[in-house]
């Protein structure tokens, strides 16, 4: 009972037939009115799930529909929506709901297209990093910022960038490691693809051109410059499975060895894997390492394994800094189409920093629409040192606007107070930028009518959901005396059998008796009235619908 009536009254908002102009009246309970549209939304959609043509019927759905709107006016009444759960549930439905909302959809839909092209083509990069905390003080950034342009200027000017970046750079991977004997890579990161980087170094190396270098740009280890060493078509990805002996000694070398001149006998590598590598994370699966591509291995072992041109062919021994390896090609994967790729790198990019440029572009979109005005005077106080402590009555002053919704000092103040580990400046832009989506946020159910629908029947839907379990479902599976009495009035229905052993059945047609008994109260209680001249129409344009 309880999923078909989620089924029938919990609906979710399509591309619906109706029209906007449908704002006619259909009926009203106490004179408060439902439109022709609304009906026709809920109707159209439950179409779908309705074969026999009685259940079609419009005067019919018209009157299960009048139940429902009655049932949710006493779930208002007997507060129902002022419940910590209902509140609970409500809010969590409202994040979910508006997600979509918060993302520009022409920025979105470039983003995977530049997705797809770094995907397919992968960039050689180099890069210089001076360092910066990220809620660095203005003057210490103005000295970051002039440390890397000076840096960017000695390179422009003729210097090599792997010398430059082997001197300054404080990525510590540029410089070579006397202690492990670890060899730098003078700035040089190989080629990446896609999601392979932060988003903002990804956009700066594509972005550049061949042979150039790029002007600082900043990420949340600091300044960077990258230098674009040209494009290539990406490889793909491949499935490897490895042997690892980690001795990097002569005696590493013999094993190794050793193991693969078994394999040239023909014993399954598998086999060796389990029995000999020192990886543990893959010697109990065969070696298996799973799917990986360019950039996610160390480079000795991505050419080795992007080297083997055939299924199950494997290497020559090798080594790394790890250890010594023969690595086996289990499969290759090659890229697919936009088509094939087009879901799971839209979700890919929903989930990196890439998104914050479609946010940022929603925001300016939305700075634009909405009249904004902040007030200098009552800014003042972001240069008071010790602004959380100005009595509030003295925090009263509006800050700024956003259309007629004014905010106050005070509510900035109250932002940063768990917030004091970023300057005052910083704290202002974020506080700002939040206001004015939250001020959009609330203003969807005005500007987007499928979202208000949806909104508006969730909340309804689960408030009969409650409603129904206080009224029918826990009285019905209580109240045992209740069912008791109902199944001995009606026993020529149960061809005298006993209730224990059709319990189930004499409980669901229990609940319908109550239901019945509840709306005949209901609808003594409301005055219903029904717009025939509507009905009447409704009724035959969906005749020629059929």
């Amino acid at each position: 009972m309880r999923k078909l009536v989620v089924f029938i009254f919990l609906i979710a908002v399509s591309a619906s037939l109706f029209s906007q102009k449908d704002e006619k009246v259909i009926f009203t309970i106490d004179d408060k009115p439902t439109t022709v549209g609304e009906f026709k939304r809920v109707y159209e959609k439950n179409l779908d799930a309705i074969n026999d043509e009685e259940s079609k019927d419009v005067a019919k759905n018209l009157d299960l529909y009048i139940n429902y709107k009655l049932k949710v006016k006493e779930a208002y009444k007997i507060s129902l929506d002022t419940l910590p759960s209902y509140k609970r549930e409500m809010e969590t439905y409202k994040n979910q709901l508006v997600a979509p909302y918060l993302k520009d959809t022409t920025t979105l839909a470039k983003l995977v297209k530049d997705a797809y092209f770094r995907t397919v083509n992968e960039v050689k990069a180099k890069h210089i990093l001076v360092r910066l905390q990220q809620d660095a003080l203005p003057k210490d950034t103005l000295e970051a910022y002039n440390k890397i342009l000076s840096i960017r200027d000695r390179i422009v000017n003729g210097e090599s960038f792997g010398e430059v970046a082997v001197e300054v750079s404080e990525d510590i991977s540029a410089k070579d490691d006397p202690k492990t004997g670890r060899k730098g890579n003078k700035g040089n990161l190989g080629y990446f693809s896609a999601f392979r980087m932060i988003y903002p170094f990804e956009n700066a190396a594509y972005n550049t051109k061949k042979g150039e270098v790029s002007m600082p740009f900043r990420t949340r280890y600091g300044y960077h410059i990258v230098k674009n060493e040209g494009l290539r078509k990406s490889v793909g990805s491949v499935e490897a499975a490895h042997i690892l002996i980690r001795d990097t000694s002569v005696v590493g070398k013999k094993v190794i060895d050793s193991i693969y001149t078994k394999l040239e006998a023909g014993v399954k590598f598998a086999e060796l894997a389990e029995q000999f590598s020192e990886d543990p994370g893959s010697k109990s699966k065969g070696g298996n390492l799973g799917k990986f591509s360019t950039g996610q291995m160390v480079k000795p072992f991505e050419d080795a394994a992007f080297g083997l041109a055939e299924e199950n062919s494997y290497s020559k021994p090798f080594q790394t800094r790890f250890g010594w390896h023969i690595v086996k090609l289990v499969k290759k994967h090659p890229i697919g189409s936009f088509t094939e790729l087009e879901g799971e790198l839209k979700e890919k990019v929903k989930r990196s920093a890439a998104i914050e440029s479609s946010e940022k572009a929603l925001l300016s979109r939305l700075k634009s629409q909405y009249t904004i005005k902040e007030y200098e005077d009552a800014k003042e106080i972001l240069n008071n040192k010790n602004f959380r402590s100005i009595n509030v009555d003295s925090l009263q002053h509006t800050l700024f606007s956003i259309d007629d919704k004014k905010i106050t000092q005070e509510e900035f103040v109250k932002y940063t107070r768990n917030r004091r580990h970023k300057p005052v400046f910083v704290l202002y832009e974020e506080f700002f930028n939040q206001q004015i989506i939250d001020f959009y946020k609330k203003d969807l159910v005005n500007i987007e009518p499928e979202y208000a629908a949806t909104l508006k029947e969730y909340e309804e839907g689960l408030l009969l959901f409650e409603l129904m379990q206080q009224k029918i479902w826990d009285k019905s599976s209580k109240d045992t005396l209740g069912l008791q009495t109902y199944f001995e009035k009606n026993s020529s229905n149960y061809k005298e059998q006993v209730l224990d052993s059709i319990k189930g059945q004499v409980i669901n047609d229990y609940q319908n008796y109550l239901e019945k008994s509840w709306i005949a109260d209901l609808r003594k209680n409301h005055e219903v009235e029904i717009k025939k001249s509507q009905l009447k129409k409704l009724t035959k344009y969906y005749r020629k619908e059929d």
